[in-house]
C-alpha cells in the first residue's frame, strides 16, 4: 500500500514558522517536527519504506509503532490516502 497526502491537502515548509504546515480548503495546521518528517515522505512510498527511511535518519530510536499510530490518526483525519494493494 502506497501513501499519499489526502485529496485537497498540501504540505509545505513555512520558513517563518520553522515548521511544516498542512494546508487544506478549510484552513491550515502547523505540524510538529515528527509529523512533518512523516507526512513529507507520504509521496507514494510504502509504510515499510517510510519507516526504513526514518529509522536511517534516527538510528537510535525504535520508530515503527509510533509512526504507524500517527499514520492511523492522520488517515482518520483525512490527511492521507492509500493506493494499491496492502503489501506493506
Amino acid at each position: 500500500m502506497k501513501l499519499r497526502l489526502g485529496t485537497g491537502m498540501r504540505l509545505q515548509w513555512e520558513a517563518a514558522q520553522s515548521a511544516y504546515v498542512m494546508l487544506y480548503p478549510e484552513g491550515m495546521i502547523r505540524l510538529n517536527e515528527p509529523a512533518g518528517h512523516i507526512l513529507s515522505r507520504c509521496d507514494g512510498r510504502t509504510v515499510d519504506a517510510l519507516i526504513t527511511d526514518l529509522e536511517a535518519m534516527f538510528p537510535d530510536v525504535e520508530l515503527a509503532d509510533d509512526v504507524i499510530a500517527f499514520l492511523d490518526e492522520a488517515d482518520a483525519k483525512g490527511w492521507l490516502r492509500t493506493e494499491g494493494e496492502d503489501h506493506g
